[in-house]
């Protein structure tokens, strides 16, 4: 993806609970984002995460983005990590939004039921128009290296069309 295939800003919100990875899953997003070079911003609400609370992540992108935050019922995607955290947060989406949640990969398929933030990334991937290998780069660079290939496997099943 160039700076030019991306003519306006791009909002993505990712949702679910505390300790499912949402703020992971946000930042390898806006890691394979910058990879392109295209303007990124991120914004995160922590909530009552450490409890598995509510938490939600913010990103934007586009030839120039000025704010991190989502306005409400304009998010492109919403990727829910928690089925339970589709109906509190569908207000973000627009009406012709995408909504991504667990029903659409295979969670008996994962490596490890950890990896359903990556997965999700995976389906993610297909809608946007950046190269599977910035993805990947962006994945590797904020696992130990002893857990790439787990997560490697569950992005790859997320971008399979027929994941669920």
């Amino acid at each position: 993806m160039t700076q030019r295939a991306v003519e306006r800003t791009i909002n993505i919100v990712i949702a679910g609970l505390g300790g499912q990875g949402v703020l992971k899953a946000s930042d390898i997003l806006v890691d394979a984002v910058m990879a392109t070079g295209l303007d990124v911003k991120k914004s995160e609400v922590h909530g009552m995460s450490q409890r598995g609370g509510s938490v939600c992540s913010d990103v934007r992108f586009g030839p120039k983005v000025f704010s991190p935050m989502v306005p409400p019922g304009e998010a492109d995607f919403l990727v829910v990590l928690a089925p339970d955290q589709v109906a509190p947060n569908r207000w973000l989406l627009k009406p012709d939004g995408v909504l991504i949640a667990p029903s659409d990969v295979d969670e008996k398929s994962l490596p490890n039921r950890k990896c359903l933030n990556i997965a999700l990334l995976g389906r993610l991937s297909r809608q946007l128009d950046i190269p599977e290998d910035f993805w990947l780069a962006a994945v590797k660079s904020n696992f130990d290296e002893k857990f790439f290939a787990a997560n490697r496997t569950a992005f790859e099943l997320g971008r399979k069309p027929d994941a669920a």
